[in-house]
């Protein structure tokens, strides 16, 4: 049984204020009623992909270039367990125990139903990013592998936590105080350029397209293709290994899907 969020929420929201804070960068971050953070990344344009150097690359990751022509706000953190909760009124069976945590088990479609509900609550418009927007995000100027660099290490994002299998970073993660076999609270690795955080490792995170090949040439705010079977995921998790979080790495999943290792970020609309 669906559990509806109470009145008193309500009134908690709606007593609530907006926070737009100008950045020394010249964007702006915003909070809402829930408390979810976003922070604007500008227009401008990358080559979205992998170069044929890279190591570990896959050859779906066929370099091109994208323009992003208008600023857009992504969320800074994946969504917590807290926010989801706050939003469904109940815990997704098999989330995440712990509210700073972020949510996990969510299918493509559970949250579709949750952007849904969210929009109803009277505190702005909400979607899922595209797989542009997020590597364009992930990226945060870089053309490495990685926001920092082409090499990735356990003092840099959570991966192989996994006491089944990939545990390079276990023991590593163990002394900040994160669980085994677990994602990490947000924010325990430093973010990127533009002050987002966890764009590698942690949980894969569900992007709005269709997982297709790649436009021939230039693209404009692509949306990725128009049907397919399967939703892209992005980021790599703390369940296998480090190459799988590199910004160019793409993968997929089907839309009923729910796994320990996928949750999600939103971008907040803003026309």
């Amino acid at each position: 049984m669906v559990t509806f969020v109470s009145a008193a929420l309500f009134a908690l929201l709606a007593a609530s204020s907006f926070m737009f804070i100008d950045q020394a960068s010249g964007g702006q971050s915003f909070v809402n009623r829930l408390g979810m953070e976003f922070v604007q990344v500008p227009a401008g344009s990358f080559i979205m992909g992998s170069p044929a150097s890279e190591k570990r690359r896959d050859l779906d990751e066929k370099p091109h270039k994208v323009i992003i022509s208008r600023p857009f706000l992504i969320q800074t953190t994946e969504v917590t367990v807290a926010q989801w909760k706050s939003v469904m009124g109940r815990r997704m069976m098999g989330a995440s125990k712990g509210g700073n945590l972020p949510v996990t088990r969510v299918s493509w479609n559970d949250c579709v139903r949750f952007i849904d509900r969210l929009n109803s609550m009277g505190d702005g418009k909400y979607r899922l990013p595209t797989e542009a927007e997020w590597e364009y995000a992930c990226r945060a100027g870089s053309n490495a592998a990685f926001f920092w660099g082409d090499e990735i290490d356990c003092s840099k994002a959570l991966y192989a936590n996994n006491m089944q299998g990939a545990n390079d970073c276990a023991q590593k993660v163990a002394g900040m105080g994160i669980s085994a076999s677990s994602p990490a609270p947000v924010k325990s690795f430093s973010p990127n350029a533009w002050g987002i955080y966890d764009m590698h490792g942690n949980l894969w995170e569900w992007c709005s397209d269709w997982y297709g090949a790649y436009p021939e040439g230039e693209a404009v705010d692509p949306q990725g293709p128009a049907i397919g079977s399967r939703r892209v995921r992005r980021g790599g998790s703390w369940f296998k290994y480090g190459h799988l979080c590199r910004s160019a790495n793409r993968n997929f999943a089907h839309p009923a899907s729910r796994y320990s290792t996928v949750g999600l970020r939103l971008v907040k609309i803003t026309d």
